[in-house]
């Protein structure tokens, strides 16, 4: 996973991709040292697709947004403001970079370790977390997200089946309300209010 957060020896290749979500047409930049360089991941685009069908107002946070698709997507349905964070400096670029590129207005990536330089709270934060970087990153990912909500906030990411999901439900159970919004080929997206 060091790759992922430093980028430092990971050879640019920025090429553009294009989705389409709901009848609109978004284009995005990527990079060699992204998360999902080659297009929208499953798991993203379950989340976004249940995220769609929820009130989402207010500030929104995106961690770990990597080249920014989440939080674009979810400017252009909602009337919101978007802070997006990854700690992997080369993603945070591109997601500015995608933010002009898709003209979303109220939007802003700026670089974080998860939550490290956030400085303010949320009434949405929004994640498809990084799995892989273990269990500690993750439950910091989620159980972090309590402290950046504001009261009565909601913290909605997806994890997949074989990666955790019942046991990380279980897991939060015991401080958050949690509700199972959609499971879709493994995948669960998931509702916190802490």
């Amino acid at each position: 996973m060091e790759h992922y957060f430093t980028n430092s020896d990971v050879k640019s290749n920025l090429k553009k991709i294009s989705c389409n979500v709901c009848d609109k047409n978004f284009v995005f930049n990527t990079d060699n040292g992204v998360f999902s360089k080659r297009g929208l991941d499953f798991g993203s685009r379950t989340l976004i697709m249940t995220l769609l069908e929820q009130d989402i107002t207010g500030d929104v946070l995106d961690v770990g947004c990597g080249y920014g698709a989440l939080g674009i997507i979810l400017s252009s349905f909602f009337d919101i403001n978007v802070d997006m964070v990854d700690v992997n400096k080369r993603a945070v670029h591109l997601a500015n970079m995608n933010i002009r590129l898709n003209n979303v207005l109220g939007a802003n990536a700026f670089c974080s370790d998860i939550y490290s330089d956030v400085k303010k709270k949320y009434d949405v934060i929004v994640t498809n977390p990084p799995i892989r970087a273990g269990k500690d990153i993750l439950y910091k990912f989620l159980f972090g997200a309590r402290d950046y909500l504001v009261s009565g906030g909601s913290l909605y990411f997806v994890i997949n089946k074989d990666q955790g999901a019942k046991s990380v439900i279980k897991d939060l159970s015991e401080c958050a309300c949690v509700e199972v919004l959609k499971k879709n080929k493994g995948f669960f997206v998931i509702k916190c209010v802490f």
